[in-house]
Protein backbone atom coordinates (compact mmCIF):
# COMPACT_ATOMS: atom_id res chain seq x y z
CA UNK A 1 0.00 0.00 0.00
CA UNK A 2 1.17 3.52 -0.84
CA UNK A 3 0.30 6.44 1.44
CA UNK A 4 1.20 10.09 0.99
CA UNK A 5 1.01 12.47 3.94
CA UNK A 6 0.45 15.90 2.41
CA UNK A 7 1.26 19.43 3.56
CA UNK A 8 2.39 18.68 7.10
CA UNK A 9 5.15 20.26 9.17
CA UNK A 10 7.72 17.50 9.56
CA UNK A 11 9.50 17.58 12.92
CA UNK A 12 12.98 16.22 13.64
CA UNK A 13 15.32 16.74 16.57
CA UNK A 14 16.97 19.77 14.98
CA UNK A 15 14.42 21.40 12.67
CA UNK A 16 10.91 21.44 11.24
CA UNK A 17 9.82 22.07 7.69
CA UNK A 18 6.84 21.81 5.35
CA UNK A 19 6.91 18.62 3.31
CA UNK A 20 5.03 15.62 2.02
CA UNK A 21 6.02 12.07 2.99
CA UNK A 22 5.53 9.05 0.77
CA UNK A 23 5.25 5.58 2.26
CA UNK A 24 5.56 2.36 0.27
CA UNK A 25 5.61 -1.18 1.63
CA UNK A 26 5.96 0.05 5.18
CA UNK A 27 9.01 2.23 4.50
CA UNK A 28 9.44 5.97 3.96
CA UNK A 29 10.53 6.38 0.33
CA UNK A 30 10.24 10.12 -0.35
CA UNK A 31 10.29 13.33 1.68
CA UNK A 32 9.71 16.46 -0.37
CA UNK A 33 7.01 18.87 -1.36
CA UNK A 34 4.37 18.19 -4.00
CA UNK A 35 4.60 14.40 -4.14
CA UNK A 36 1.90 12.92 -6.34
CA UNK A 37 0.69 9.38 -6.97
CA UNK A 38 -2.83 8.74 -8.20
CA UNK A 39 -2.89 5.27 -6.62
CA UNK A 40 -1.92 6.43 -3.13
CA UNK A 41 -4.07 6.96 -0.07
CA UNK A 42 -3.80 10.63 0.86
CA UNK A 43 -3.66 11.88 4.44
CA UNK A 44 -4.11 15.64 4.59
CA UNK A 45 -1.82 16.98 7.30
CA UNK A 46 -2.41 20.66 6.59
CA UNK A 47 -1.88 22.66 9.78
CA UNK A 48 -0.59 19.56 11.58
CA UNK A 49 2.77 18.51 12.91
CA UNK A 50 4.23 15.25 11.66
CA UNK A 51 6.36 13.40 14.20
CA UNK A 52 8.20 10.09 14.03
CA UNK A 53 6.24 7.52 16.01
CA UNK A 54 6.77 8.09 19.70
CA UNK A 55 8.65 5.44 21.70
CA UNK A 56 8.01 4.67 25.36
CA UNK A 57 11.07 2.97 26.78
CA UNK A 58 9.58 2.33 30.22
CA UNK A 59 6.41 0.26 30.54
CA UNK A 60 5.31 -2.57 32.81
CA UNK A 61 2.45 -4.49 31.21
CA UNK A 62 0.93 -7.63 32.71
CA UNK A 63 3.16 -7.23 35.76
CA UNK A 64 2.84 -9.69 38.65
CA UNK A 65 4.25 -8.03 41.76
CA UNK A 66 3.74 -11.14 43.88
CA UNK A 67 0.38 -10.01 45.27
CA UNK A 68 -1.59 -8.89 42.23
CA UNK A 69 -1.27 -8.44 38.46
CA UNK A 70 -1.46 -5.09 36.70
CA UNK A 71 -4.71 -4.91 34.67
CA UNK A 72 -3.09 -3.43 31.57
CA UNK A 73 -1.66 -6.33 29.61
CA UNK A 74 0.02 -6.07 26.22
CA UNK A 75 -3.35 -6.00 24.48
CA UNK A 76 -4.90 -3.10 26.38
CA UNK A 77 -1.63 -1.32 27.14
CA UNK A 78 -0.38 -1.16 23.56
CA UNK A 79 -3.84 -0.22 22.27
CA UNK A 80 -3.79 2.77 24.62
CA UNK A 81 -0.22 3.54 23.63
CA UNK A 82 -0.82 3.72 19.90
CA UNK A 83 -3.99 5.79 20.34
CA UNK A 84 -1.77 8.39 21.98
CA UNK A 85 0.82 8.23 19.18
CA UNK A 86 3.29 5.76 20.70
CA UNK A 87 4.25 3.21 18.05
CA UNK A 88 6.91 1.29 20.00
CA UNK A 89 7.24 0.32 23.65
CA UNK A 90 10.10 -1.26 25.56
CA UNK A 91 8.78 -3.33 28.43
CA UNK A 92 10.73 -5.05 31.21
CA UNK A 93 11.09 -8.80 30.93
CA UNK A 94 11.86 -9.74 34.51
CA UNK A 95 13.83 -12.77 35.64
CA UNK A 96 12.17 -14.53 38.55
CA UNK A 97 14.44 -16.08 41.15
CA UNK A 98 15.75 -19.39 39.88
CA UNK A 99 14.95 -18.58 36.25
CA UNK A 100 17.33 -18.19 33.37
CA UNK A 101 17.22 -15.02 31.31
CA UNK A 102 16.07 -17.14 28.38
CA UNK A 103 13.07 -18.32 30.37
CA UNK A 104 12.24 -14.76 31.36
CA UNK A 105 12.42 -13.62 27.73
CA UNK A 106 10.16 -16.50 26.68
CA UNK A 107 7.66 -15.52 29.36
CA UNK A 108 7.43 -11.97 28.04
CA UNK A 109 7.13 -13.09 24.44
CA UNK A 110 4.13 -15.19 25.50
CA UNK A 111 2.57 -12.07 27.01
CA UNK A 112 3.21 -9.82 24.00
CA UNK A 113 3.36 -11.84 20.79
CA UNK A 114 0.31 -11.61 18.50
CA UNK A 115 -1.66 -9.30 20.82
CA UNK A 116 0.31 -6.04 20.72
CA UNK A 117 -1.03 -3.10 18.75
CA UNK A 118 2.31 -1.30 18.58
CA UNK A 119 5.82 -2.63 18.07
CA UNK A 120 7.62 -3.80 21.19
CA UNK A 121 10.96 -4.81 22.60
CA UNK A 122 12.24 -5.80 26.01
CA UNK A 123 14.81 -4.70 28.53
CA UNK A 124 15.95 -7.65 30.61
CA UNK A 125 15.58 -7.12 34.37
CA UNK A 126 18.17 -9.25 36.17
CA UNK A 127 17.32 -10.27 39.72
CA UNK A 128 19.78 -13.14 40.18
CA UNK A 129 23.41 -13.22 39.05
CA UNK A 130 25.76 -16.17 38.73
CA UNK A 131 28.12 -17.68 36.17
CA UNK A 132 25.33 -19.27 34.17
CA UNK A 133 23.36 -16.02 33.95
CA UNK A 134 26.54 -14.20 32.96
CA UNK A 135 26.96 -16.57 30.03
CA UNK A 136 23.46 -15.67 28.84
CA UNK A 137 24.27 -12.00 28.21
CA UNK A 138 25.65 -12.78 24.75
CA UNK A 139 22.53 -14.80 23.96
CA UNK A 140 20.31 -11.89 25.01
CA UNK A 141 22.25 -9.53 22.72
CA UNK A 142 21.83 -11.99 19.85
CA UNK A 143 18.09 -12.10 20.51
CA UNK A 144 17.76 -8.33 20.27
CA UNK A 145 17.83 -7.52 23.99
CA UNK A 146 20.63 -5.00 24.32
CA UNK A 147 19.59 -3.17 27.49
CA UNK A 148 19.26 -4.46 31.02
CA UNK A 149 17.58 -3.31 34.22
CA UNK A 150 18.73 -3.60 37.83
CA UNK A 151 17.18 -2.52 41.12
CA UNK A 152 18.75 -0.99 44.21
CA UNK A 153 15.40 -1.25 46.07
CA UNK A 154 12.73 -3.94 46.62
CA UNK A 155 14.02 -6.97 48.51
CA UNK A 156 12.80 -9.46 45.89
CA UNK A 157 14.47 -7.60 43.02
CA UNK A 158 17.58 -5.79 44.18
CA UNK A 159 21.17 -6.91 43.83
CA UNK A 160 24.22 -6.17 45.96
CA UNK A 161 26.81 -3.63 44.85
CA UNK A 162 29.36 -6.29 43.91
CA UNK A 163 26.83 -7.97 41.61
CA UNK A 164 25.96 -4.61 40.06
CA UNK A 165 29.65 -4.06 39.36
CA UNK A 166 30.01 -7.50 37.74
CA UNK A 167 26.93 -6.99 35.57
CA UNK A 168 28.08 -3.57 34.40
CA UNK A 169 31.42 -5.01 33.33
CA UNK A 170 29.83 -7.98 31.60
CA UNK A 171 27.21 -5.95 29.71
CA UNK A 172 29.89 -3.49 28.62
CA UNK A 173 31.71 -6.34 26.84
CA UNK A 174 28.78 -6.44 24.39
CA UNK A 175 28.23 -2.68 24.17
CA UNK A 176 24.93 -2.96 26.02
CA UNK A 177 23.63 -0.57 28.64
CA UNK A 178 22.25 -1.02 32.15
CA UNK A 179 19.36 1.04 33.51
CA UNK A 180 18.92 1.35 37.25
CA UNK A 181 16.06 1.91 39.67
CA UNK A 182 17.96 4.17 42.06
CA UNK A 183 16.62 4.08 45.60
CA UNK A 184 18.52 2.91 48.66
CA UNK A 185 16.50 -0.18 49.58
CA UNK A 186 17.86 -0.50 53.12
CA UNK A 187 16.93 3.09 53.91
CA UNK A 188 13.46 2.67 52.39
CA UNK A 189 12.86 -0.40 54.55
CA UNK A 190 13.89 1.27 57.78
CA UNK A 191 12.03 4.49 57.01
CA UNK A 192 8.83 2.53 56.35
CA UNK A 193 9.26 0.79 59.71
CA UNK A 194 9.75 4.15 61.42
CA UNK A 195 6.53 5.53 59.96
CA UNK A 196 4.57 2.45 61.03
CA UNK A 197 6.08 2.57 64.55
CA UNK A 198 4.73 6.13 64.79
CA UNK A 199 1.30 4.75 63.82
CA UNK A 200 1.53 6.73 60.62
CA UNK A 201 0.02 4.24 58.20
CA UNK A 202 -1.69 6.90 56.12
CA UNK A 203 -0.77 7.70 52.52
CA UNK A 204 1.26 10.78 53.47
CA UNK A 205 3.82 8.38 54.96
CA UNK A 206 4.71 7.11 51.48
CA UNK A 207 6.84 10.12 50.40
CA UNK A 208 8.22 10.42 53.94
CA UNK A 209 9.59 6.88 53.63
CA UNK A 210 11.27 7.68 50.29
CA UNK A 211 12.77 11.18 50.64
CA UNK A 212 14.91 12.83 47.99
CA UNK A 213 18.19 11.71 49.55
CA UNK A 214 17.22 8.04 49.19
CA UNK A 215 17.26 8.54 45.42
CA UNK A 216 20.31 10.81 45.38
CA UNK A 217 22.45 8.44 47.47
CA UNK A 218 21.59 5.52 45.20
CA UNK A 219 22.41 7.51 42.07
CA UNK A 220 25.75 8.60 43.50
CA UNK A 221 26.61 5.04 44.54
CA UNK A 222 25.55 3.62 41.20
CA UNK A 223 27.67 6.13 39.32
CA UNK A 224 30.76 5.43 41.39
CA UNK A 225 30.29 1.70 40.80
CA UNK A 226 29.91 2.42 37.09
CA UNK A 227 33.03 4.60 37.19
CA UNK A 228 34.96 1.67 38.61
CA UNK A 229 33.52 -0.61 35.92
CA UNK A 230 34.12 2.03 33.22
CA UNK A 231 30.60 1.45 31.91
CA UNK A 232 27.86 3.73 30.54
CA UNK A 233 24.68 3.94 32.60
CA UNK A 234 21.04 4.89 32.28
CA UNK A 235 19.18 6.34 35.27
CA UNK A 236 15.47 5.66 34.99
CA UNK A 237 12.60 7.78 36.36
CA UNK A 238 14.82 10.45 37.91
CA UNK A 239 12.62 12.58 40.17
CA UNK A 240 14.66 14.88 42.42
CA UNK A 241 16.90 17.92 42.37
CA UNK A 242 19.51 16.09 44.42
CA UNK A 243 19.42 13.08 42.10
CA UNK A 244 19.87 15.33 39.09
CA UNK A 245 22.86 16.99 40.74
CA UNK A 246 24.51 13.61 41.34
CA UNK A 247 23.92 12.57 37.72
CA UNK A 248 25.44 15.80 36.44
CA UNK A 249 28.45 15.32 38.75
CA UNK A 250 28.99 11.97 37.09
CA UNK A 251 29.03 13.64 33.70
CA UNK A 252 31.48 16.23 34.98
CA UNK A 253 33.80 13.36 35.94
CA UNK A 254 33.65 12.25 32.31
CA UNK A 255 31.15 9.44 32.76
CA UNK A 256 28.62 8.43 30.11
CA UNK A 257 25.35 9.04 31.99
CA UNK A 258 21.89 9.01 30.43
CA UNK A 259 18.88 10.37 32.29
CA UNK A 260 15.21 9.51 31.98
CA UNK A 261 12.37 11.28 33.72
CA UNK A 262 8.59 10.84 33.47
CA UNK A 263 5.55 13.10 33.06
CA UNK A 264 4.45 12.52 36.65
CA UNK A 265 7.65 14.12 37.94
CA UNK A 266 7.08 17.12 35.69
CA UNK A 267 3.39 17.68 36.37
CA UNK A 268 2.33 16.22 39.74
CA UNK A 269 3.59 17.16 43.21
CA UNK A 270 3.43 15.65 46.67
CA UNK A 271 0.40 17.71 47.70
CA UNK A 272 -1.58 14.89 46.08
CA UNK A 273 -0.82 12.73 49.12
CA UNK A 274 -2.99 15.02 51.27
CA UNK A 275 -6.29 14.29 49.54
CA UNK A 276 -9.33 13.27 51.55
CA UNK A 277 -10.13 9.62 52.05
CA UNK A 278 -8.27 7.12 49.90
CA UNK A 279 -8.08 9.32 46.79
CA UNK A 280 -4.32 9.74 47.19
CA UNK A 281 -3.81 6.03 46.53
CA UNK A 282 -3.77 6.60 42.79
CA UNK A 283 -0.57 8.64 43.26
CA UNK A 284 1.31 5.89 45.10
CA UNK A 285 4.31 5.07 42.94
CA UNK A 286 8.05 4.82 43.40
CA UNK A 287 9.87 7.10 43.40
CA UNK A 288 7.02 9.14 44.89
CA UNK A 289 5.84 12.52 43.67
CA UNK A 290 8.11 15.35 44.76
CA UNK A 291 7.87 19.03 45.58
CA UNK A 292 7.28 21.91 43.21
CA UNK A 293 10.95 22.91 43.39
CA UNK A 294 11.98 19.50 42.05
CA UNK A 295 9.51 19.87 39.19
CA UNK A 296 10.95 23.27 38.29
CA UNK A 297 14.51 21.90 38.34
CA UNK A 298 13.59 19.03 36.03
CA UNK A 299 11.94 21.39 33.53
CA UNK A 300 15.05 23.54 33.66
CA UNK A 301 17.15 20.44 32.98
CA UNK A 302 14.96 19.64 29.96
CA UNK A 303 15.42 23.15 28.60
CA UNK A 304 19.20 22.71 28.88
CA UNK A 305 19.11 19.24 27.25
CA UNK A 306 20.45 17.58 30.40
CA UNK A 307 17.67 14.98 30.29
CA UNK A 308 17.83 12.48 27.44
CA UNK A 309 14.50 10.65 27.46
CA UNK A 310 10.97 10.80 28.85
CA UNK A 311 9.24 7.49 29.53
CA UNK A 312 6.13 6.76 31.56
CA UNK A 313 6.91 3.91 33.96
CA UNK A 314 3.36 2.85 33.12
CA UNK A 315 2.28 0.30 35.73
CA UNK A 316 -1.45 0.50 36.31
CA UNK A 317 -3.39 -0.82 39.28
CA UNK A 318 -7.06 -0.42 40.11
CA UNK A 319 -8.07 1.42 43.26
CA UNK A 320 -10.82 -1.09 43.92
CA UNK A 321 -9.49 -4.57 44.56
CA UNK A 322 -5.78 -3.72 44.21
CA UNK A 323 -4.55 -0.46 45.72
CA UNK A 324 -7.13 -0.78 48.48
CA UNK A 325 -5.17 -3.78 49.76
CA UNK A 326 -3.14 -1.10 51.55
CA UNK A 327 -6.05 0.85 52.97
CA UNK A 328 -4.75 0.37 56.50
CA UNK A 329 -1.04 0.28 55.67
CA UNK A 330 0.45 2.53 52.98
CA UNK A 331 3.35 0.11 52.41
CA UNK A 332 0.94 -2.55 51.12
CA UNK A 333 -0.40 -0.41 48.27
CA UNK A 334 0.78 -1.65 44.86
CA UNK A 335 3.10 1.01 43.44
CA UNK A 336 2.44 2.37 39.98
CA UNK A 337 0.31 4.60 37.78
CA UNK A 338 -1.04 4.49 34.22
CA UNK A 339 0.25 6.93 31.62
CA UNK A 340 1.31 5.34 28.32
CA UNK A 341 -1.60 6.87 26.40
CA UNK A 342 -1.20 10.39 27.74
CA UNK A 343 2.56 11.03 27.64
CA UNK A 344 2.65 12.74 24.19
CA UNK A 345 -0.34 15.01 24.77
CA UNK A 346 0.84 15.96 28.26
CA UNK A 347 4.30 16.86 27.01
CA UNK A 348 2.85 18.82 24.10
CA UNK A 349 0.36 20.68 26.29
CA UNK A 350 2.49 21.42 29.33
CA UNK A 351 5.86 21.40 27.60
CA UNK A 352 5.62 22.75 24.07
CA UNK A 353 2.54 24.95 24.48
CA UNK A 354 3.91 26.49 27.68
CA UNK A 355 7.32 27.17 26.15
CA UNK A 356 9.18 24.67 28.33
CA UNK A 357 10.30 22.56 25.38
CA UNK A 358 10.28 22.93 21.61
CA UNK A 359 8.69 20.64 19.05
CA UNK A 360 12.21 19.49 18.24
CA UNK A 361 12.94 18.65 21.87
CA UNK A 362 9.68 16.74 22.11
CA UNK A 363 10.77 14.72 19.08
CA UNK A 364 14.11 13.98 20.73
CA UNK A 365 12.87 13.16 24.21
CA UNK A 366 9.90 11.03 23.17
CA UNK A 367 11.32 9.35 20.08
CA UNK A 368 14.70 10.01 18.50
CA UNK A 369 16.93 9.87 21.58
CA UNK A 370 15.21 6.69 22.75
CA UNK A 371 15.74 5.02 19.38
CA UNK A 372 19.38 6.08 19.37
CA UNK A 373 20.09 4.96 22.94
CA UNK A 374 18.39 1.58 22.63
CA UNK A 375 19.59 0.37 19.25
CA UNK A 376 16.57 1.15 17.04
CA UNK A 377 17.89 4.13 15.06
CA UNK A 378 17.53 4.92 12.16
CA UNK A 379 14.94 2.22 11.64
CA UNK A 380 12.82 4.01 14.22
CA UNK A 381 12.86 7.43 15.84
CA UNK A 382 13.25 9.45 12.67
CA UNK A 383 11.37 10.45 9.54
CA UNK A 384 14.05 9.56 7.01
CA UNK A 385 14.12 7.76 3.70
CA UNK A 386 14.49 4.04 4.41
CA UNK A 387 13.14 4.24 7.96
CA UNK A 388 10.08 2.36 9.18
CA UNK A 389 6.97 4.40 8.39
CA UNK A 390 6.05 4.91 12.05
CA UNK A 391 4.41 8.31 11.72
CA UNK A 392 2.15 10.50 13.88
CA UNK A 393 0.06 13.26 12.31
CA UNK A 394 -0.45 15.58 15.28
CA UNK A 395 -3.50 17.84 15.37
CA UNK A 396 -2.12 20.74 17.36
CA UNK A 397 -5.48 22.50 17.71
CA UNK A 398 -7.53 19.72 19.31
CA UNK A 399 -8.61 20.49 22.88
CA UNK A 400 -9.79 17.93 25.39
CA UNK A 401 -9.79 16.93 29.04
CA UNK A 402 -8.33 13.70 30.44
CA UNK A 403 -10.83 11.62 32.39
CA UNK A 404 -10.90 8.02 33.50
CA UNK A 405 -14.01 7.46 31.38
CA UNK A 406 -12.32 8.61 28.17
CA UNK A 407 -8.97 6.91 28.59
CA UNK A 408 -8.20 3.54 27.01
CA UNK A 409 -6.12 2.24 29.90
CA UNK A 410 -7.75 -0.81 31.48
CA UNK A 411 -7.85 0.74 34.93
CA UNK A 412 -10.31 2.62 37.14
CA UNK A 413 -8.21 5.74 37.71
CA UNK A 414 -5.83 8.23 36.16
CA UNK A 415 -3.49 10.58 38.04
CA UNK A 416 -4.19 13.17 35.33
CA UNK A 417 -7.94 13.36 35.95
CA UNK A 418 -9.22 16.75 34.81
CA UNK A 419 -6.02 17.82 33.03
CA UNK A 420 -6.91 19.99 30.05
CA UNK A 421 -4.95 19.08 26.93
CA UNK A 422 -4.03 20.54 23.58
CA UNK A 423 -3.17 18.28 20.65
CA UNK A 424 -4.05 14.81 19.48
CA UNK A 425 -2.64 11.92 17.49
CA UNK A 426 -5.09 12.33 14.60
CA UNK A 427 -3.50 9.69 12.38
CA UNK A 428 -0.92 7.05 13.24
CA UNK A 429 0.98 4.82 10.84
CA UNK A 430 2.70 1.70 12.12
CA UNK A 431 5.22 0.46 9.58
CA UNK A 432 3.05 2.02 6.89
CA UNK A 433 -0.28 0.68 8.14
CA UNK A 434 -2.86 3.36 8.84
CA UNK A 435 -3.85 2.02 12.26
CA UNK A 436 -5.26 5.17 13.89
CA UNK A 437 -7.60 7.23 11.73
CA UNK A 438 -9.25 10.43 12.91
CA UNK A 439 -8.27 9.52 16.46
CA UNK A 440 -9.78 6.02 16.37
CA UNK A 441 -7.85 2.74 16.51
CA UNK A 442 -9.08 0.93 13.41
CA UNK A 443 -6.58 -1.96 13.23
CA UNK A 444 -5.32 -3.83 16.29
CA UNK A 445 -2.68 -6.47 17.03
CA UNK A 446 -0.24 -5.42 14.28
CA UNK A 447 2.75 -4.97 16.57
CA UNK A 448 5.98 -6.86 15.91
CA UNK A 449 8.98 -7.63 18.08
CA UNK A 450 11.88 -5.25 17.53
CA UNK A 451 15.29 -6.89 17.36
CA UNK A 452 17.51 -4.14 18.70
CA UNK A 453 21.15 -3.54 17.91
CA UNK A 454 23.84 -2.91 20.51
CA UNK A 455 25.04 0.00 18.39
CA UNK A 456 24.12 3.39 19.86
CA UNK A 457 24.05 6.77 18.16
CA UNK A 458 23.47 9.13 21.05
Amino acid sequence: MTIIIKNGTVVSSDNQYLSDIKVENGIITEIKQNISDDSAEIIDASGCLVFPGFIDSHTHFDLDNGFTVSPDDFSTGTSAAILGGTTTVLDFATQNKGETLTEALQNWHKKADNVSSCDYGFHMAITEWNNNVSKEIEEMINKGVTSFKLYMAYDNLRLSDDKIYEILKRVKEYNGIVGMHCENGDLVNILIKEQLKRNNSSLIAHPLSRPNYVEAEAIARYLYIAKLADAPVNIVHLSTTEGLEEALRGRERGQEVYIETCPQYLLLDDSNYNLDGFDSAKYILSPPLRKRNDINKLWEAISKNYINTIGTDHCSFNIKGQKDMGKDNFSKIPNGIPGVQHRPVLMYTYGVCEGKMTNEQMCSLLSENIAKLFGMYPKKGTLSIGSDADIVVWNKNHKDTITVEKQSHNVDNTPYEGFETIGKAEHVLLRGQHVVKNGDLIIKNQGKYVYRSNKTFI
